[in-house]
């Protein structure tokens, strides 16, 4: 949160802002760009109580988190963002209420407008294979790069984990000879996610080799560096997916959670149970990976349409 943002609120708002901020950090160890979502949306609503003379977030009510809400649909926001606003606006007001910032829970009141929710795009299994056997035979020109590109793109798939907990791997967190990823996830909670042997020989190729060409002095325990030898961003890992997936006619195009979305997919079409799905992938609530079986589902549907002679 800039300073000039801040200064938009109240003396009040923006004492409460700095001490939420803490709270998200310090206490719920969030993500940076967590803690900025939290942050941006509550000055949203601090700008709105001010324009509504609520100077200060105890005087809060569920009427001003109505009318903010309403104001953001009246700009065009779409419900999913609505959605989003109103999960922060609750989280805040509770968070208001147990530090003893104000005597009632505005929030608690507030019901979170039904996002529509698209389903997410995947790659059919013989896309992922189209997209692997061309990064591996890619490897004799890209060298280095190609080795890490595989890699990255082979773990990706294999365990579904997110872009942020890729490029978070040290390599103390591969069990190279059980083939399990130990992975810090939302909230920086652990979990370990198991991954496969093409995984296991593209690692072992990167890291005897790869790795080591792209190493300079400062790499440090980082199992995925850049082009300059440091640990690699999640751009850079996104601009390798949607570059290699290029290589691949017909196939759309996805970046790193594109993958998570195809890994857990996949899972479910292969016979895994929902409950080892939301293990994968670290979601804290089931309904999160229940979604998938929607995406399952329609992948049947239009097999059998383009299948069956009645369809």
């Amino acid at each position: 949160m800039t300073t000039e943002t801040r200064d938009e609120l109240t003396e009040a708002w923006s004492a409460a802002l700095a001490a939420y901020e803490h709270h998200l950090v310090a206490e719920r160890d969030l993500s940076a760009h967590s803690v900025r979502a939290y942050l941006t949306d509550v000055q949203s609503l601090g700008s709105h109580a001010g324009r509504l003379g609520v100077d200060d977030p105890a005087d809060l009510t569920i009427r001003v988190l109505r009318s903010w809400l309403a104001h953001l649909k009246t700009m065009g926001k779409a419900r999913t963002t609505l959605a989003r606003r109103s999960t922060s606006a609750r989280v805040f007001t509770t968070w208001l209420a147990r530090s003893g910032r104000s005597t009632s829970d505005a929030g608690a009141l507030l019901v979170s407008p039904k996002g529509h929710r698209e389903l997410p795009v995947a790659l059919s299994q013989t896309e992922v294979r189209a997209l692997l056997d061309a990064t591996t035979e890619s490897l004799v020109h890209d060298g280095a790069r190609g080795q890490r590109d595989l890699a990255i793109l082979e773990l990706l798939y294999a365990t579904g984990i997110r872009v942020g907990e890729l490029v978070g791997l040290d390599v103390d967190d591969l069990d190279r000879d059980r083939r399990v990823v130990r992975v810090f996830g939302k909230g920086r909670k652990e979990r370990s996610v198991p991954f496969g042997l093409p995984a296991s020989d593209a690692l072992e190729l990167y890291l005897a080799s790869g790795r080591q060409q792209l190493m300079v002095e400062s790499s440090g325990a980082a199992v995925f560096l850049g082009a300059r030898g440091g640990r690699i961003d999640q751009r850079a890992v996104r601009r390798v997916v949607h570059e290699r997936l290029e290589a691949v006619d017909g196939a759309p195009d996805l970046g790193p959670h594109g993958l998570r979305h195809t890994a857990a997919t996949h899972l479910l079409e292969g016979g895994a149970d929902l409950r080892s799905v939301q293990e994968i992938l670290g979601h804290a609530s089931l309904g999160t990976t229940q979604i998938y079986t929607h995406v399952s589902n329609e992948r049947l549907r239009a097999a059998f349409t383009q299948a069956h002679p009645r369809a």
